[in-house]
């Protein structure tokens, strides 16, 4: 190789290097945006249960946030099992109040919006959602009216790291999670390949190392077809939930389109009435769901 020619190759290793670290910069300063995307717009206006009283309600985070989202409660009066909802990563939550009355029939549901998404104040955070969360759960044991000793966690896909996580640190009846991972880490490693993104990513979600703590009945849904969760990531999560009961795919889904299926919403809603009208001294392992 000649002079000339070993200056361009220098020159284009330079400008690789230079590339390389500009993209690795980028995704270390926008990491926020691609783990989360807080979507304002309501995706229903004026929700209302059409199985429960539903209100509006403002609750506030330990630091003073403002979370926003609702409350939905049963007709008929009476200690009632409850749901805390955890949302994915584009997700405004006011369709699990038009849709509760077939998704968590006679059960209290408590569904706010995630820190930055819907009327939520602040910006979204793994630590502050978890704490969030938390603070939701019990302020939901608290509640008049509610069997905190029957209450279930909800997580659908980003929100799933939300719930195992609330789920361990909180005493939860049961958990449902739909098309959920590994950890958030595991997939941002697969696309960026050629980025040391382990050193870079801050909110990790990393669901695999909480699942063996996690001794609750656990309910997993998985899409058909899923381009955002890989069925081999939520197969790793599920090799290590210590009390996995079903793991079901839902004919026709995908990632987009899996919550609002009547086939979901009916297996949802037959795994919790089971759940909660079992005996807690001596719950009964569910092998199938209508």
């Amino acid at each position: 190789m000649n002079t000339s020619s070993k200056k361009v190759a220098a020159g284009m290793a330079g400008f690789a290097s230079v590339l390389w670290l500009g993209l690795t910069a980028a995704v270390a300063a926008n990491q926020r945006r691609l783990v989360f995307n807080p979507t304002i717009i309501p995706e229903v206006n004026s929700p209302r249960s059409s199985g429960h009283r539903t209100r509006p309600i403002v609750l506030r985070a330990k630091d003073g946030t403002r979370l926003c989202g609702w409350l939905m409660t049963p007709r008929t009066p009476g200690p009632r099992p409850a749901v805390l909802y955890f949302g994915g990563r584009s997700e405004e939550v006011s369709w699990v109040v038009r849709d509760a009355g077939n998704l968590f029939p006679n059960m209290t549901v408590l569904a706010l919006n995630y820190r930055g998404y819907g009327n939520s104040h602040g910006i979204p955070d793994e630590t502050l959602l978890v704490e969030d969360g938390c603070t939701l759960f019990d302020w939901l044991a608290a509640l008049g009216q509610v069997d905190a000793r029957r209450i279930a966690v909800v997580g659908r896909s980003l929100g799933s790291g939300v719930a195992v996580q609330v789920a361990k640190e909180r005493a939860a009846h049961s958990v449902v999670l739909i098309t959920p991972y590994d950890s958030i880490l595991a997939i941002a490693k697969k696309k960026f390949r050629a980025m040391p993104i382990e050193y870079m990513l801050r909110h990790r979600f990393e669901s695999i190392k909480h699942a063996p703590s996690l001794k609750v009945p656990t309910y997993v849904l998985r899409a058909e077809s899923d381009d955002i969760v890989p069925h081999s990531h939520t197969d790793q999560l599920c090799e290590k939930l210590a009390n996995l009961i079903l793991d079901d795919i839902v004919p026709g889904s995908d990632h987009m389109n899996i919550p609002y299926l009547e086939a979901t919403q009916s297996r949802i809603a037959g795994f919790l009435t089971q759940r909660f009208s079992a005996p807690l001294e001596t719950p009964e392992l569910i092998q199938t769901v209508a």
